[in-house]
């Protein structure tokens, strides 16, 4: 079982940055795979950047690729989002997720087992 408490979320101006984090409990997170998702209000969850258990795979949707840098760090169980140059339409609540690695990294929602509360993240223009 694990339990992610997402944090750093916020209202920021376009152009500005945030990072966010997502704290695991328990001692497997090196064996998960760990991603962001992130709903905005009358749409489908979307994923947004993923990080293998090793760190050695990373994806990104195509719309935060150059602006967007996920990354993690063992010694703390915690996984981080720096969201560079954000915009408007990066508006949303930011979900932490995470699955024991099992393959290829997901870029599904419905691969992830385990979600934290999510993060508002509001850009105003």
């Amino acid at each position: 079982q694990v339990q992610l408490v997402e944090s750093g979320g916020g209202l920021v101006q376009a152009g500005g940055s945030l990072r966010l984090s997502c704290a695991a409990s328990g001692r497997t997170f090196a064996t998960y795979d760990m991603s962001w998702f992130r709903q905005a209000p009358g749409k489908e969850r979307e994923f947004v950047a993923a990080i293998s258990w090793s760190a050695t795979t990373i994806y990104y949707i195509d719309s935060v690729k150059g602006r967007f840098t996920v990354s993690r760090e063992y010694a703390k169980n915690t996984v981080y989002l720096q969201m560079n140059s954000l915009k408007p339409e990066d508006t949303a609540v930011y979900y932490c997720a995470a699955r024991p690695n099992l393959g290829p990294v997901p870029r599904t929602a419905r691969e992830y087992a385990y979600w934290g509360q999510g993060t508002q993240v509001t850009v105003s223009s």
